[in-house]
């Protein structure tokens, strides 16, 4: 496999040369616009956790652990249970994380999830529910960015959707009810366990424009030439949230345009990261997606 090392860029010549062979359809490290850098992605690699999952983009590198706890559901979603996203930056993953340089980007990444999976189409968290109204799973997804090379969005969503995949609920043996107190018992096999559907767990894309044409998978080189970035969450085909990034406008043909490659992209992803998930799973191996 390529593995594309960090490069520099406060050069201004390197920008102008990444902005040149952009616009010739043919990009610094010889991909086409459309085109993503390889990626490593690996399940059940955190022991404590009930699913998670790393997943390497070239210099990006991001690990997630799915937590599971018993909370209360929301009184008015009491058929429901609760699904969580926390956003860690770690200080090491690029020099702008140093001190709270990473809060605003974590934010921006948890919101952003939030959102993509607020539809019972693209997530049911009706599966989580243990007890109507008084009983539901709460699970915590927690995102680690340990290093930062570029187009974080497509890398989050792809190892967050891998990990819920990788998650398992422990089955409930029996619910005893005595007054306001309810004892919940799980099964004792931690093999008896039920998955998660993530059939219609979104997957992003980032189409960022760089002059009059827009590239996914931005390295780090690329968001800088940017103007502006658009962030399409794509679940079956369809689109859930849409988020802007960086300060340039788009014509309304181009806005159109790049949603039209995100959902092209993402359905490309999705059917790659099916496959790739399934090997894993037949192979207990690390797994590349194609």
């Amino acid at each position: 496999m390529l593995i594309l090392s960090s490069e520099k860029t406060d050069n201004p010549a390197r920008i102008e040369r990444t902005y040149y062979l952009i616009s010739e359809n043919i990009r610094i490290d010889g991909r086409e616009r459309e085109d993503y850098r390889p990626m490593e992605i690996e399940t059940d690699v955190v022991s404590h956790a009930f699913g998670s999952s790393r997943l390497r983009l070239a210099n990006t590198d991001v690990l997630v652990a799915v937590k599971i706890e018993v909370d209360a559901p929301y009184p008015e979603r009491p058929l429901e249970g609760k699904l969580e996203f926390f956003v860690d930056c770690s200080a090491n993953a690029t020099p702008e994380f140093e001190g709270r340089g990473g809060e605003e980007l974590a934010v921006e990444l948890s919101n952003c999830l939030s959102s993509a999976y607020r539809s019972e189409e693209v997530f049911n968290l009706k599966k989580l529910c243990i007890m109507k109204g008084r009983k539901c799973w709460k699970l915590y997804v927690d995102i680690l960015l340990l290093e930062v090379g570029g187009n974080l969005f497509d890398a989050v969503s792809i190892a967050v959707k891998a990990a819920l995949w990788n998650t398992q609920i422990p089955k409930i043996k029996s619910i005893n009810v005595d007054g306001s107190n309810i004892d919940i018992q799980v099964c004792d096999d931690i093999f008896s366990c039920t998955k998660l559907d993530v059939t219609g767990a979104p997957l992003m894309v980032t189409v960022c424009k760089i002059g009059d044409k827009c590239i996914v998978d931005p390295n780090a080189a690329e968001e800088q030439c940017s103007v502006g970035a658009v962030v399409v969450a794509v679940s079956r085909g369809n689109i859930c949230t849409i988020s802007q990034t960086g300060t340039g406008s788009f014509h309304p043909d181009t806005f159109k345009s790049c949603l039209i490659l995100g959902i092209s992209v993402a359905q490309r992803l999705e059917d790659s990261l099916t496959e790739t998930l399934g090997e894993i799973k037949a192979n207990q191996d690390v797994g590349f997606l194609k």
